[in-house]
C-alpha cells in the first residue's frame, strides 16, 4: 500500500493520508460509514485517484461496489 496511503509527520500530523494529497484516509472509511457511495467521495475528493481507492478497499478486506 505504500503508493496508495502515506504517513508522514510533515502532513496532517502523521495522519494517514491518501498518496499525493492531504486527504485522510479516515475520510474515506467516514463517508463509507455514513452511507456514501465511493462516487460520492470521490466527486468531494478530486485529487483522489479512483485507484487508490479500489486498492485501499482491496487491502482492507472491503469491497469497493458502489451503494
Amino acid at each position: 500500500m505504500n503508493k496508495v496511503v502515506v504517513q508522514d509527520a510533515e502532513i496532517l500530523g502523521g495522519e494517514p493520508v491518501f498518496a499525493g494529497t492531504r486527504v485522510p484516509v479516515k475520510s474515506l472509511f467516514d463517508h463509507l460509514e455514513a452511507g456514501d457511495s465511493v462516487e460520492d467521495f470521490l466527486d468531494g475528493f478530486p485529487s483522489v485517484k479512483r485507484e487508490q481507492v479500489i486498492t485501499l478497499l482491496e487491502e482492507s478486506g472491503m469491497q469497493a461496489g458502489a451503494k
